[in-house]
């Protein structure tokens, strides 16, 4: 989509860190905007300071892990917007911890908001997007962790899922004139370390335990407290919807692990690379 001034984009997660970076982007590049997060206090003030830019932009409260929820807040935007172009799922909490301190609710939480709330509204705005002919773009927001893996929590395991959804969807909607991208951000400036603030009652005893190696823990907090500028990621997503990228990248800094799991996964084939397999 090489002009976006006009189309209208929704984003959820939007009233901090990534989604507030992509959300200002595409308003400053002329798009309207419909910013949908669970803080509605946060989503309010994200939208007035927008609107002091004199930007197009509205606001709708969702929590995204209940599918109700999503397609209230679509049917929002239609009412507002009209033809929905854009849609970034970008949504996401931490998740649980690894094996050992795993819970069902701490799974159905995580699987809920960074996969389930992806594959529902790719389920309700794609026939949206394709209705009107115009064309339109979806970003998911994965994570590098959707491709290198550093343990068992339920936070890789959905960001593994949205990447493997959005490579199959790019194949499928490419010939419906609809992009599609994958987000694969390293460090950034967000609250994914307090995604328990958002916790709803109905996953109550989703953590238990304490993390498994305090320091580690904190180096991690230090990392993302010193992270990437969220706007400089909506920049990017900015660039790869006008540019159909497939995967959007923050930066090099894990491109050698995922060399690494690459240069396994050819191992894995080269071990059985002579054998004839039996019919």
């Amino acid at each position: 989509m090489k002009e976006l001034t006009g189309k209208t984009a929704f984003v959820t997660g939007a009233a901090s860190g990534i989604g507030l970076g992509i959300a200002t982007t595409l308003a400053q590049a002329g798009a309207k905007v419909m910013l949908c997060d669970f803080e509605e206090a946060a989503l309010s003030a994200a939208v007035a300071e927008l609107k002091k830019t004199n930007v197009d932009v509205d606001s709708v409260r969702a929590d995204v892990s209940l599918k109700t929820e999503l397609q209230a807040a679509a049917e929002a935007t239609t009412a507002r917007y009209g033809n929905v172009h854009i849609l970034v799922n970008n949504a996401g909490v931490g998740g649980g911890g690894p094996y050992g301190i795993w819970t069902d609710p701490g799974w159905n939480w995580t699987l809920g908001v960074n996969l389930m709330a992806v594959i529902w509204g790719i389920e309700i705005f794609g026939p949206l997007i394709e209705k009107h002919g115009e064309g339109g773009h979806i970003v998911s927001t994965a994570s590098i962790a959707g491709l290198i893996s550093g343990g068992s929590n339920s936070y890789n395991v959905s960001k593994y899922g949205v990447v493997a959804l959005s490579e199959g969807l790019r194949i499928e909607l490419a010939p419906r004139g609809i992009g599609v991208s994958v987000l694969c951000p390293g460090f950034v400036r967000t609250q994914i370390l307090n995604s328990r603030r958002n916790l709803p009652e109905r996953f109550a005893g989703a953590f238990r335990g304490q993390p498994t190696d305090p320091l580690a823990y904190a180096a991690l907090r230090e990392r993302v407290a010193h992270g990437i500028d969220p706007a400089y990621v909506g920049e990017l997503v900015r660039e790869g919807i006008e540019n159909d990228w497939p995967y959007i990248f923050t930066d090099t800094e894990f491109e050698p692990i995922v060399e690494m799991r690459f240069a396994r996964i050819r191992e894995g084939f080269n071990r059985i690379r002579e054998r004839i397999p039996k019919r």
